[in-house]
């Protein structure tokens, strides 16, 4: 576990707006509840997700079920927190950081580290889950106000500790391979929340819903021939749309390193390169559109440390779309 007091904010909160029926088009919902096969008016609670803005739109012809279903999908996420969080002492992941091995982890961890490992076999380990060392380093220089990148010696120290392949996956326990090792799944666990919640409300009968939980995620349509749609949101200002996107039964996420600088300027953020150690992403930021938002959070994040010819090349082995925002112009970049 971290042992830094400054804490990285949620990766997605300038990236994604609106990710809702509002962005169907004026008047589109209004209209669709007066069409008697229309959609009834959805049941919406916000709140927060593994220290991020959250917000769920259910829409179901009962509304005291829709309410039911809120408050089935928010115990999820608050059990699914209890695992991931680096910032509970108690979670799973904090034990496991701990102690560099968990004894009957609980079945989320094993299978979104499982996961986590794929990601890492199939981005040629540019996603990496052990980066929570570099954090660490960067962190605890940046709150002592020393200057950044780390010096050398004690990049070198850091990236020792950083190889997803020294995650060990045993049938009743999870091991970290290397002393001094420690995972954050902040590139991915929003990720999975979202999947989990998305699959619980399905099971239970819910066929409509905008999923927001870091990562947002769409299920039916908030109204006849209308998918839900996110956009893609300006971090110069943050209230201006630059492009919206149809998500239908898709996922949407945006990793950018301006939601988490460790310098005045900018340069240095939370999003590393565990190849290097080098804390400055090449994009902006960096969108992906994937089939389940496992997939689209873990791959925005590997996506920022890769060259767009790179990612065109792995967008080719995912069934994916990525919109690369340019560092230097704030240009749009569509690959896929």
């Amino acid at each position: 576990m971290t042992t830094s007091r400054l804490l990285p904010r949620r990766r997605r909160f300038l990236g994604i707006l609106a990710a809702s029926a509002a962005l169907a088009g004026p008047g589109t919902l209004r209209a669709a509840l007066r069409n008697p096969s229309a959609l009834p008016e959805p049941v919406v609670w916000n709140g927060v997700a593994l220290g991020a803005d959250a917000q769920l739109q259910l829409l179901h012809p009962d509304r005291a079920h829709a309410e039911r279903l809120v408050r089935m999908a928010v115990a999820e996420v608050h059990r699914l927190e209890q695992v991931f969080s680096l910032y509970r002492e108690d979670s799973a992941l904090a034990r496991l950081n701990r102690e560099g091995r968990l004894d009957a982890p609980p079945p989320d961890l094993s299978r979104l580290l499982s996961q986590a490992v794929a990601f890492g076999e199939r981005t040629d380990g540019l996603f990496d889950p052990s980066v929570q060392v570099l954090w660490d380093l960067y962190a605890a220089r940046a709150l002592a106000g020393r200057p950044l990148p780390p010096d050398p010696a004690e990049l070198r120290a850091a990236l020792a500790k950083v190889d997803y392949r020294a995650i060990r996956l045993e049938e009743d326990a999870i091991v970290l391979e290397r002393p001094g090792m420690a995972l954050t799944l902040n590139g991915i666990a929003q990720g999975y929340i979202t999947d989990r919640v998305t699959e619980l409300l399905r099971a239970n009968g819910l066929e409509h819903a905008m999923i927001d939980l870091g990562e947002a995620r769409g299920l039916g349509a908030p109204a006849p021939d209308r998918p839900w749609r996110a956009g893609i949101a300006d971090p110069r200002e943050p209230s201006r749309v630059l492009e919206t996107i149809d998500l239908g039964d898709r996922a949407l996420a945006t990793s950018g390193g301006y939601g988490t600088p460790l310098d005045p300027a900018g340069h240095f953020t939370h999003l590393f390169d565990p190849h290097t150690g080098q804390a400055t992403p090449r994009w902006r930021s960096v969108t992906v559109r994937a089939a389940d938002a496992t997939t689209a959070d873990a791959l925005s994040t590997a996506f920022s440390q890769m060259p767009a010819d790179t990612i065109r090349g792995m967008i080719s082995r995912f069934p994916v779309q990525a919109w690369l925002m340019a560092p230097d112009d704030g240009r749009l970049i569509r690959l896929g």
